[in-house]
């Protein structure tokens, strides 16, 4: 008898060593400079009303950057113009692709309002590709720069 009640409690254990050896470690906390941090300042949400406002977007939500937070918090963005869509298909782009609406002949204005309503001292604006402009959307670009 007591011989079986070694064997099944070696067996226990090895059973329980084998079990260990299947689980994970505790995962370890993320550094602080990796957390993204939910917006609590006004200007985050100053910014985005304005956007909202204005139909304006950003590369910040269209390529769902993770600093958005921080930025906007900055009352900082990247005006993204000529839509929200590429006519490209990168796979390394968060940006929706697809056939894009024509460009909207008030973007400019728009854009340029939103800057002074932030008070920018610059504003950097870029686009998604537009392969389907004769100009790759270069006249819209000209005239959001000149109004800016």
């Amino acid at each position: 008898m007591k011989s079986s009640n070694i064997s099944v409690g070696k067996a226990k254990k090895q059973v329980q060593e084998k079990e260990a050896c299947f689980c994970a470690p505790a995962p370890a906390s993320k550094p602080d400079w990796l957390k993204i941090k939910l917006p609590s300042n006004g200007n985050f949400f100053r910014v985005a009303e304005l956007m909202r406002k204005r139909g304006l977007r950003t590369i910040c939500q269209s390529a769902r950057c993770p600093n958005m937070t921080e930025c906007w918090t900055a009352k900082t963005a990247t005006f993204l113009i000529l839509g929200d869509t590429c006519t490209r298909d990168c796979g390394f782009c968060a940006v929706k692709k697809g056939n894009p609406a024509s460009p909207e002949p008030d973007e400019p204005g728009r854009v340029a309002e939103a800057a002074l309503a932030l008070g920018l001292e610059y504003v950097v604006i870029t686009s998604v590709t537009r392969d389907d402009l004769d100009d790759g959307g270069a006249a819209v670009f000209a005239r959001t720069v000149e109004a800016v």
